[in-house]
């Protein structure tokens, strides 16, 4: 298990408002915290250094670039299946992929633009090494999704 990295409230503050908007000027974002636009530019440096901003990114609708469905493959192995990222990986409509307990052994969320071209993911799932079955839970209506707030 990776070491908690430890926040103090200006540094979750500024997470919180990246999160709300990642475009916003550092000196925007020094009124939010009551510090000059050089030292947070100094705290973002280091949120980054440590890894706790992976990455800056927009947010775009899926339906907008054609890929409206959603689904959750949870996949069944005969052999533990921690080395097979890669492999996951490999398939580009695949946008998560977790080793989970349970019956299977890894949760993939995939989107797709229609429900054949799930069905060939589905295919290209079983040519992993490993993988004996895959149980697909596809998505009807999303209420609502979030980010990991701090």
């Amino acid at each position: 298990m990776p070491n908690r990295i430890q926040l103090d409230e200006v540094d979750r503050t500024l997470v919180a408002e990246l999160q709300r908007d990642a475009a916003q000027s550092y000196a925007a974002l020094g009124r939010a915290v009551g510090l000059s636009a050089g030292a947070v530019h100094e705290r973002v440096r280091k949120l980054r250094e440590r890894g706790v901003i992976r990455a800056t990114t927009v947010e775009v609708d899926p339906v907008a670039l054609d890929r409206p469905v959603l689904a959750y493959v949870m996949v069944g192995a005969d052999a533990w299946m921690g080395e097979s990222g890669g492999a996951f990986a490999g398939i580009s409509e695949i946008m998560e992929a977790h080793v989970i307990a349970g019956e299977a052994s890894v949760l993939v969320k995939v989107r797709t633009a229609t429900t054949e071209q799930l069905q060939d993911v589905l295919r290209r799932i079983y040519g992993i090494q490993g993988v004996t079955s895959t149980q697909a839970i596809v998505v009807l209506e999303t209420f609502f999704e979030r980010p990991v707030r701090p």
